[in-house]
Formats: C-alpha cells, sequence, structure tokens
C-alpha cells in the first residue's frame, strides 16, 4: 500500500494549477497560452495520480483504502473531520473524473478563444470538486464538495454557452440547489441521531436509524440524487443545459455529475436506510420505466442532436436506477458498470457534436448528410460511439444493460420487460441520428469543404475508444474492483431486510 496523502493529492493538485494561472503575467497572449498549458499539464498529472490508485487498490476487500482522516472543524462539542477513503466503486468514479477533465481541457484548446484564463480555472475548481465528492467519507465534507460542483459548472454554461445560456445555467442551478437543500436537513438530522457526521460510522450503524426516520432520511437524499440522475420527472433542466452547454461542459455534466445521483443512492440510500429503500423501491421502478420509455420516445422526436443525446442519457440513467434498487449482485454491479460506461460513450457522443459544432456552428439534424464521404474517420469514430450507445455486445453498454435485466428479472418481471423496450427504442433514434447525418448525399456546399478528425481530435477519441472496446471484451477487469464492495451493501441491505417476507428472498 502506498503511504503518500494520494486522496488529497488527486483532489487537490488542481487548485496549485490554479494559483499558477493566477499569477501569470505577461500579455494577453502569453497569459492564455500559458493558461492552457498549466491546465493541461495539471489536469495530466492528476490523471496519473489517479491511475496509481488503481494500481495500488486491493480488489480483496469492502474497506475503505487510502484513509486520511484529522479534525478538520471543531466548535464546542461539534466535530467535523477531514475524512477521505475509497472503496471499489467511488475508485472508478474518481478515474473516469480526471479523464475526463484531461480530455475536456483537450478538446477545448483552440474553440474556447474568449476568457480563456477563467475558463481552465473553472475546469480547474470543477475538478477539484468532482473528486472530492468521490473520495469523501464525512457528511459536510461531502455537501461541501457536492454543493461545490454546482458553481463552476453555473460558470461554464453561464459565461461560455450558447444564446439561452442564462436561462438554463440558473435552471439548471436552482434544480439541483433545490433538493440539496434537503439532503443538507437530512444529513442535521443523522447528526442529531448519531452524534456524528461521519460517513462510515453511519454506514456501519444503520441500525441506529428507525424505520420511520429511514423514511424520512430517505425522501429527503432522493430529492436531491433523483435531480441529479436526473429521473423523470425531474429532469427538464438536462436537456436546456446541454444544448446550451460548450461542448467540454456537455462532456462533464452528462460524464460526472449525472452519476453523482447514482452514486448517491449506491452510498447512503441502500446501505445506510436500507427498511426505507425496500418500501419505495415500486416507486423507483415506476420512475425508472417512465423514464426509460418516454424520454426514449421524446428522443426520437428531436431534432437538434445535443438534445436527442441528453434525452437518451436519462434513459440510460433510468436503467441505472431500477438496477440499483433491484439490490442482486448483478443488477447492481451492472447499475455501476452502466454508469461508468455511459460516462465516457456519452461524453465521446457529445465530443462527436462538438466536433461538428466548432465547423459549421451548429448541431441541428437536418444540416447534415452524407459526412462519410468527407469525414470518414469521424464517421468511423461516431459509428462505435453510436453501437455502444444501443448496446450492441463487445462495447461497454452491452454489458452494464444486460447485467442489470438479469439482476431485475429476478425482482420484478414486469418492469424488467418494460423496461427491455428501450433494446428496440434505442437503435430507433441512435442509428436514425447516425443515418442522416453520415449517410446520404452531401449536396451542401459548405460540408464539401468539411475537414475530417485532426491529430488533436484523434488523440482525444483515442482512450475513450479504448475504453469502450475494453469494457465491452474484457469486463472483469472493471468488475472485480467493484464486485466486493458491490457485494458488502447487498448483504448490508440483507441483515436488515431479515424478516420482511418475500422480499427477503430477492435480496440472497
Amino acid at each position: 500500500m502506498i503511504h503518500w496523502p494520494l486522496l488529497s493529492l488527486i483532489t487537490f493538485v488542481p487548485m496549485i494549477g490554479v494559483f499558477f494561472i493566477l499569477i501569470a503575467r505577461g500579455d494577453e497572449a502569453v497569459v492564455v497560452r500559458n493558461a492552457r498549458f498549466i491546465a493541461l499539464w495539471t489536469s495530466l498529472a492528476v490523471l496519473a495520480l489517479s491511475v496509481l490508485l488503481w494500481v495500488y487498490f486491493d480488489p480483496n476487500t469492502a474497506a475503505f483504502q487510502f484513509v486520511e482522516r484529522a479534525n478538520w472543524i471543531t466548535l464546542g462539542g461539534f466535530t467535523i473531520s477531514y475524512h477521505m477513503g475509497i472503496d471499489g466503486i467511488s475508485l472508478f468514479f474518481i478515474l473516469l473524473s480526471t479523464l475526463l477533465t484531461f480530455l475536456s481541457i483537450l478538446s477545448s484548446w483552440v474553440v474556447i478563444r474568449v476568457q480563456v484564463r477563467e475558463y481552465m480555472i473553472a475546469f480547474l475548481v470543477l475538478e477539484t470538486f468532482m473528486v472530492g465528492i468521490f473520495c469523501s467519507l464525512d457528511f459536510i465534507l461531502f455537501y461541501v464538495f457536492f454543493e461545490g460542483v454546482l458553481i463552476p459548472m453555473f460558470v461554464i454554461i453561464g459565461v461560455w454557452g450558447g444564446e439561452n445560456r442564462i436561462y438554463s445555467a440558473f435552471k439548471f442551478f436552482l434544480y439541483t440547489l433545490l433538493g440539496s437543500v434537503l439532503m443538507l436537513l437530512a444529513i442535521l438530522a443523522i447528526y442529531l441521531q448519531t452524534v456524528s457526521t461521519d460517513i462510515e460510522f453511519a454506514l456501519n450503524h444503520a441500525n441506529l436509524f428507525s424505520f420511520g426516520l429511514q423514511k424520512w432520511l430517505w425522501l429527503a437524499f432522493f430529492a436531491s440524487f433523483a435531480i441529479k440522475v436526473p429521473m423523470w420527472p425531474v429532469h427538464t433542466w438536462l436537456p436546456d443545459a446541454h444544448v446550451e452547454a460548450p461542448t467540454a461542459g456537455s462532456v462533464i455534466l452528462a460524464g460526472i455529475l449525472l452519476k453523482l445521483g447514482g452514486y448517491g443512492f449506491v452510498r447512503f440510500s441502500l446501505p445506510m436506510l436500507p427498511l426505507a429503500s425496500h418500501f419505495f423501491t415500486p416507486l423507483i421502478f415506476t420512475l425508472s420505466v417512465i423514464a426509460v420509455i418516454y424520454t426514449s420516445l421524446v428522443a426520437l422526436a428531436q431534432t437538434d442532436m445535443k438534445k436527442l443525446i441528453a434525452y437518451s442519457s436519462i434513459a440510460h440513467m433510468g436503467f441505472v436506477t431500477m438496477g440499483i434498487f433491484a439490490v442482486t449482485a448483478a443488477s447492481l454491479q451492472g447499475a455501476i458498470i452502466q454508469m461508468l460506461s455511459h460516462g465516457f460513450v456519452s461524453a465521446a457522443l457529445f465530443l462527436c457534436v462538438g466536433v461538428l459544432y466548432d465547423r459549421l456552428h451548429t448541431h441541428e439534424i437536418a444540416r447534415f448528410g452524407g459526412l462519410v464521404e468527407r469525414m470518414p474517420a469521424y464517421a468511423f469514430v461516431f459509428m462505435v460511439f453510436t453501437l455502444a450507445a444501443i448496446g450492441l455486445p463487445g462495447t461497454s453498454g452491452f454489458v452494464g444493460e444486460f447485467l442489470i435485466l438479469l439482476g431485475t428479472f429476478k425482482v420484478s418481471t414486469l418492469e424488467c420487460v418494460l423496461a427491455a423496450t428501450a433494446l428496440f427504442l434505442a437503435p430507433a433514434y441512435m442509428l436514425y441520428l447516425y443515418r442522416r447525418v453520415i449517410f446520404g448525399t452531401l449536396t451542401r456546399v459548405d460540408l464539401r469543404n468539411i475537414l475530417d478528425l485532426d491529430l488533436r481530435e484523434k488523440a482525444i477519441f483515442a482512450p475513450l475508444l479504448a475504453l469502450t472496446l475494453w469494457m465491452g471484451l474484457y469486463p472483469t477487469s472493471f468488475v472485480r474492483p467493484i464486485q466486493v464492495s458491490a457485494n458488502h451493501i447487498i448483504e448490508q441491505v440483507t441483515a436488515a431486510g431479515n424478516g420482511t417476507g418475500p422480499r427477503q428472498a430477492s435480496l440472497q
């Protein structure tokens, strides 16, 4: 085991990059160039540090690893700890966060030309908050990071977004803030019950919460996590935010921020509030099935590429929430795998849209057609991620969906069958998108001179292509570190659910 404060380094090294960008001096061109390189090398260093987590991670234990603990704030008898640690679930979300941050900065290298220094600062600050969420083992520390991501993302959408960026930024901010206020009340209630803000303590002492209290705490956490996922019917902020956000903003929004809700359900709702989770499972199943079917149909009607992919994201996350609350080994592992897969597949799809937007400044589907004639490399990349999005075997999208359906079928056949309709709807809207953009006759004059992917763009897509195929062809390398932690959560839920009737059989 490595003895460095590795989690603190990964979390706060981006702030060192922020400091150097702030003190950069010279004429405007020099400051802009330095800001870009500082952000790029800082994010690359953080990515390298996060890879060390995987190298030194022990997949044979469910205990938190790389633990760091110190008193942070002491007021009278109230103590907030700086408590950091990760398990097999949070490990991959940290890796995903650091990878997508690096690729986001690289993808913005040429595109962002206004207030470049501020833009790079916003992404580095955002990286600190994202990584901090997945490392935190204290409720207050978690809440600070969880709320902190709103600020840089609000700025990214509001400053560098499209024509309606102000409306979309405020809608994003207000939706997510409202739910988080209720989560804060739940955290205060947990402290009053346990006299501790330590997450690990609460997870190991779920018996301290009565069934009545669990239901109220579950609803409070649900209000925050459901908006973040987002679940139907609190999903309307997402398409607006995606359409107006710059490409890199959409990458982080789809790749990481949507996963915060699913991560919260896995980290808090299931193991800490198991009786309430069982009680509200029918609600989750109902909302998940509606999300899968309804947003897939809405995606079919879209004329904007970004909106179509945004609605497809809501449908995919409907699979995730259903898999989480089915609480079987297959469904829970599948939900986590699906979140990871969706992280790099959806990020890649938004990058594909960004490539076209950078050239023609539009993402209307009808504006394109016949691009395979001029952009064969782009057509290939777009094809791989389109097939991954519809769950083609051999790609990462298949693994998570298969495990979720397999596990959910044991618990509720009806919901499983209804959700499986997405296996037909997803190819309908994704192949419809691909056919209209890539195939057909190239008739527009400005498309005849459009340039294929350059070296920088190929470098951005390369790791995402590799991950999509790696997870699809060799999923064990991802499942193994997750498996022990996921099984531990199922054991906690099973232990709490003893004597609850027929549900018990499905938990084993």
